[in-house]
């Protein structure tokens, strides 16, 4: 099983940009899917992006979508979350997590393991 470390949250303006890295250890990262989730004060975790083995699949969630890119590079066991155009209510902590299934790729319960998690704030 992989072990999955976050980086690169911080505070910024409202209109800037984030990249967020997950790296993974272990040899099987390409064997995964994997999802980018925050959790917001006071809110329950929810589901941002996922993107399939390779990274030929990617999926958003509408509150996301046009803004934030996921990738990934199975050659360096990293996945990336860039974040354009944030707002205060991306305000949250983001958590990447891996999966062995695409067939839900919101469903929180199909990924294990998960990060530690990394803040990001976005002041107006």
């Amino acid at each position: 099983q992989v072990q999955l470390v976050e980086s690169g949250g911080g505070s910024v303006q409202a209109g800037g940009s984030l990249m967020l890295s997950c790296a993974a250890s272990g040899r099987t990262f390409s064997s995964y899917c994997m999802g980018w989730f925050r959790r917001a004060p006071g809110k329950e975790r929810e589901f941002v992006a996922a993107i399939s083995w390779g990274g030929g699949s990617t999926y958003y969630a509408d509150s996301v979508k046009g803004r934030f890119t996921i990738s990934r590079d199975n050659d360096k066991n990293t996945v990336y979350l860039q974040m354009n155009g944030l707002k205060p209510e991306d305000t949250a902590v983001y958590y990447c997590a891996a999966s062995r299934t695409w067939s839900q790729p919101t469903g929180q319960h199909l990924y294990n393991p998960w990060g530690q998690g990394t803040q990001v704030t976005v002041s107006s």
